[in-house]
């Protein structure tokens, strides 16, 4: 694809991305009307409606192009590390770690009139981040005897399951109130966010969008598989660890706040190579974060069109499984 084509296809996501949160934040949800909403958006207006736009509107879609970006930003780092057209995140347990912690945080808190939701859903979030930061420590070090990527990806797996197992042992001793909570924190979502954790999950995710950048000539040499690496010269365990600690960052950041969110980090890298038509990381950066974030932004439109909200986390499986099946029927850009 020409430079040129590369420009037009950024920018027509990019205008995609952009209506999409227009939609998002003038239409959808608050039971709030289109001229109301645009006025609010600009200040104007009532201050309920400002409160609605800024308050819950606006905050709920940062989230959702946080996660975005993060998740295709995973993604896209292990399909190459893993060589793997399915690997994601979640699938290597990160998610499964940052889910027992959260679990381990919400019956080890008592509830009672002094404990207030917010300190326990701000807990909880700590805790999350933690299990996913754990989760990943584990998979590095087993690096040090692993040196295949296809068994460090059964690993992964393996470590996601044991996690999946304590969190639905620690389920039947919880509260029906601690169940409930975490519930809420696992079913995914991007409401309740205040401006506080999007600046914290702005730092974190840009820190592991560095580590992509820094690693991403080592990215594309990796794809040739790990003997032909070693021979040119790469330090492959050094590329894979360098990340897996970025994928780490980023993943464990949007589950900490939002909870865990699937399918995007498998989805966006392969939307983005086949738009572009090259496997090259920094080339396809910045689609892959414009089609993840479009794919969560998306995901939050739908949620909220339904008579009572469901989950974003349910709703991006809607938009994400059927490019998984065509993914799965051999038609995916992976190369």
């Amino acid at each position: 694809m020409t430079k040129k084509n590369v420009t037009l296809t950024i920018s027509a996501l990019a205008v995609l991305l952009a209506a999409l949160c227009l939609a998002d934040i003038l239409l959808v949800g608050s039971g709030l009307g289109l001229r109301e909403s645009f006025s609010a958006l600009f200040g104007k207006g009532s201050t309920v409606g400002r409160d609605i736009v800024w308050g819950i509107r606006a905050p709920r879609i940062l989230s959702a192009l946080i996660a975005g970006c993060a998740l295709s930003v995973s993604g896209t780092q292990m399909q190459a590390i893993f060589r793997n057209p399915l690997a994601d995140p979640h699938i290597m347990g990160v998610s499964s770690g940052a889910g027992f912690l959260a679990a381990v945080a919400t019956i080890a808190i008592p509830s009672g009139a002094a404990m207030s939701l917010g300190l326990r859903g701000l807990s909880i979030a700590g805790a999350a981040f933690i299990g996913a930061i754990l989760s990943s420590v584990l998979i590095i070090a087993a690096m040090g005897r692993i040196r295949s990527g296809g068994t460090l990806l059964i690993f992964g797996v393996m470590c996601g399951f044991i996690f999946s197992a304590f969190t639905s042992v620690l389920e039947y001793s919880a509260s029906e109130q601690s169940l409930k909570l975490f519930y809420s924190w696992a079913s995914g979502s991007f409401s309740g966010n205040t401006w506080g954790n999007i600046i914290l999950m702005c730092a974190i995710i840009l820190l592991g969008i560095l580590l992509y950048i820094i690693n991403a000539k080592g990215l594309d040499i990796i794809l040739f598989g790990d003997d032909f690496s070693r021979m040119g010269g790469a330090d492959v365990e050094r590329i894979r660890r360098i990340s897996i600690l970025g994928c780490c960052l980023s993943t464990g950041g949007v589950t900490a706040f939002c909870g865990p969110i699937g399918f995007v980090g498998i989805v966006s890298p392969h939307i983005a190579r086949g738009l572009l038509g090259t496997s090259s990381h920094m080339k396809i950066l910045p689609a892959a974060l414009l089609v993840g974030s479009a794919i969560c932004v998306a995901a939050d439109i739908i949620s909220q069109c339904f008579p009572i909200p469901v989950p974003p986390g349910s709703t991006v499986a809607i938009i994400g499984i059927p490019f998984i099946i065509y993914i799965l029927m051999g038609h995916d850009s992976f190369s």
